[in-house]
């Protein structure tokens, strides 16, 4: 049956942060307050709802982005919990692109991380409201307006507190350890019973010694919701010196987070049971409900430059976005958010990615373990259900009416940098490990697979060691395959270093056919310029509307994620100099061609435009054409390749003694040292390095710092790679 809540009351959530920041033990309290789960799990106990995964409990982190709902106070909300690694960026990038908005969760102590400021950015682009929650309040050397500030000036962000925590730290490092927080609307002090896990809280008064600042802090808040108070809610009062009315401040609130002006902020410990309750009420009351979102937009499947967009509306054309697969033992199981109309079991639908029909078998609403399901009969706008019985879909696929098509735009995800050889044991399970493979590259678009044209071997490409590591696990678990693996290898890409015309041409005997086709084709770099690694940057409309603002710091490489086309091709033949079947063989082909280079890498980078074509009415065909095609690749490649190489944002936290030998280390390592900040006693370097420099890394920095030291990287750019790393690929001997 239907979901009967209301569109207004219905709340898409992602959960998104750095590894380690508490998200995944904040997402567990947001579960047990809402009764979803009627016990508490812990990380380090390998039992927490959302990681359910046996590779997520050994290794305590988070992979696979869960997606539950629950209700909280006469609201739904379907809560996903994301992973804060960086080698499973494409769960938290699916996840964004379908939510109405986010919390994101900060380490009091270690404020904007790394992997922090990629996952806001990801929020920024995507135009997505979000709210700020400050965990680990508890912690040695947790300091609340020190996290403030970093969001502020890393994030370009505006971070409005609505809560104060009282006190700050553990026993050994603060007088006054965090105990409480303190409400600002309210002017309440909020106690949370460790005897019952926080359930119960008790209200106090402000204590005197924070009155000022309490009175500081609203002053401010008041400050920043009347800038933008079109309708007088609370300004004239404000001004007058009056209290304005809680619920038209919070009115004002709501508009200013869903206009992404401000980021509520609230702060807590969800390993001390303290501050998730009064977040899950900031969630009801500041972010979107899917009627709150615009339409979306998208092209129609049958005229691509018509614009069709449909609201969230029951009544509206269905309309659905496959965000996630997931390999189930009784199917193939997509998640879809369903943005308008109504999907219901048993029917057909239109692919208009694909222009096929697919059938809806079954429907359902999962728990965080895919495998607990409650079946419906349908499910409407605003929703998010897992669906039975797709055939041809695959992530990004869009999901519509068959008599009213639109086709939505697709999710871009990050390009693969580390590659793994991978070979069954036994020569019998070849078929098995090509169906796994394929399976595991249907779930995950930032999983590749190819075969090296050179030594036929089979690769496998993610986005890091770690990624190519679960993915091998998962082969010998859950599909008991004993395999082979050889030693990870940098994913290099091909591009051209001089523009060339070359003359591709096909003129052979084939089964006693002749074959004919002759074209000239322009072949050019794409300048370095239009392929800024600058995945953060919000869309022109979304900066119109002041949805996003991103720094734009990023300069002179190739985007590894969002970006234009690798490789573009132009058509600039005169009308009818070629029928329109040989000219898309011809587009088609040029193409496949550049999807591999001269050395067996993916090209990326280069344009090819189609200038002139012969064709014998008599001899002409598409495979003739394909051919040429394929021809004028090779001889603008031949002798003419320049490589890319994949090149990581690196962030180290080090003692202040030990920042000598790791930025040392760094130089050896052709490093670009961007910044060195300070974080209390400990220093945060920023550096760019080379991919191929950093598969021994974290063994070095430990060996460096005593153990002291911690690391985490990200994909950040592909960068032209020194001339000996072609050298050395081309002549192994060299």
């Amino acid at each position: 049956m239907a979901r009967q809540t209301p569109l207004s009351s219905i709340r898409n959530l992602g959960v998104i942060a750095h590894i380690d920041a508490g998200k995944t033990t904040t997402t567990e309290h947001i579960l047990y307050y809402a009764g979803a789960v009627h016990r508490l799990g812990a990380v380090d106990s390998g039992n927490t709802t959302t990681d359910y995964d046996q590779e997520e409990q050994e290794r305590g982190i988070t992979i696979y982005s869960a997606c539950i709902p629950l209700d909280w106070k006469d609201h739904t909300i379907n809560l996903i919990d994301t992973p804060g690694h960086v080698d499973f960026t494409a769960e938290v990038e699916r996840s964004l692109r379908v939510l109405d908005g986010c919390v994101v969760v900060f380490d009091a102590q270690k404020g904007v991380e790394a992997q922090s400021e990629t996952v806001w950015r990801q929020a920024d682009r995507y135009g997505v409201p979000r709210m700020v929650f400050i965990n680990k309040m508890d912690v040695v050397g947790a300091d609340f307006a020190a996290a403030l500030e970093a969001v502020t000036e890393r994030l370009d962000a505006r971070p409005v507190p609505l809560m104060l925590p009282v006190g700050a730290g553990g026993q050994s490092d603060s007088s006054h350890p965090f105990e409480a927080v303190v409400d600002l609307l309210e002017q309440k002090m909020l106690r949370f019973e460790r005897a019952d896990n926080g359930k119960t809280i008790t209200l106090h008064p402000v204590p005197e010694e924070m009155a000022d600042e309490v009175a500081a802090a609203r002053a401010s808040l008041f400050d920043v919701l009347t800038e933008d108070d079109p309708d007088d809610l609370i300004t004239t009062t404000v001004l007058e010196g009056g209290e304005p009315d809680i619920a038209k401040v919070r009115q004002l609130i709501r508009q200013a987070t869903i206009g992404l002006r401000i980021q509520p902020v609230f702060c807590g410990s969800g390993r001390e049971h303290m501050g998730v309750q009064p977040l899950l009420d900031g969630v009801v009351h500041y972010l979107p409900s899917p009627l709150d979102r615009p339409a979306v937009v998208g092209a129609n499947p049958k005229r691509t430059d018509k614009e069709e967009s449909r609201k969230p509306d029951p009544k509206e054309p269905f309309a659905g976005l496959v965000f996630k697969l997931v390999a189930d033992s009784h199917g193939e199981l997509a998640f879809v958010r369903i943005y308008s109309g109504v999907l219901k079991s048993g029917t057909r639908v239109l692919n208009a990615t694909r222009d096929t029909k697919e059938l809806v078998a079954k429907l359902y609403h999962t728990e965080a373990d895919p495998s607990k399901r409650d079946e419906l009969a349908e499910a409407s706008a605003g929703d998010i259900v897992a669906v039975i019985g797709l055939k041809d879909a695959v992530t990004g696929d869009t999901l519509c009416d068959p008599n009213q098509g639109i086709l939505l735009e697709r999710i871009r995800f990050a390009e693969a940098v580390v590659a793994q050889s991978v070979e069954p044991e036994s020569s019998a399970d070849k078929q098995k490990l090509a169906d796994t493979l394929e399976i595991l590259r249907r779930e995950d678009p930032t999983f590749t697979v190819r075969t090296d044209p050179e030594t036929g071997q089979t690769l496998m490409s993610g986005m890091g060691t770690l990624h190519l590591e679960i993915k091998r696990h998962r082969m010998e678990r859950d599909f008991r395959l004993k395999i082979r693996v050889g030693k990870p290898r940098v994913s290099y890409r091909e591009t051209i270093r001089e523009a060339i015309t070359t003359q591709g041409e096909c003129q052979r005997v084939v089964a006693g056919s002749q074959l004919f086709a002759l074209m000239t084709v322009a072949f050019e770099p794409i300048p370095l310029e239009e392929y800024l690694a600058k995945p953060e940057a919000p869309t022109e409309e979304v900066a119109a509307k002041g949805k996003g603002k991103g720094k734009g710091k990023d300069k002179g490489a190739v985007a590894v994620s969002t970006g234009p086309e690798l490789v573009r091709v132009k058509n600039k033949l005169k009308h009818d100099e070629l029928p329109e079947n040989l000219l898309k063989a011809a587009i088609d082909g040029l193409k496949s061609a550049l999807q591999s280079g001269e050395i067996g890498y993916p090209v990326m980078g280069v344009q090819a435009t189609l200038v002139s074509a012969k064709f014998d009415p008599a001899a002409s065909n598409e495979v003739a054409f394909t051919a040429a095609a394929a021809d004028a690749v090779h001889k603008a490649l031949k002798d003419n390749i320049a490589l890319l190489e994949p090149v990581m944002r690196l962030e180290v936290v080090v003692p202040e003694e030990f920042l000598g030998p790791i930025t040392g280390d760094l130089n050896a390592r052709r490093a670009e040292i961007r910044d060195i900040l300070v974080r209390g006693k400990t220093r945060a370097v920023d550096a760019i390095v080379p991919l191929a420099r950093l598969f021994d890394y974290a063994d070095k920095i430990r060996s460096l710092s005593q153990g002291r030291a911690s690391s985490t990287m990200e994909p950040y750019a592909y960068g032209p790679a020194p001339e000996e790393v072609l050298r050395q690929i081309l002549n192994p001997e060299y």
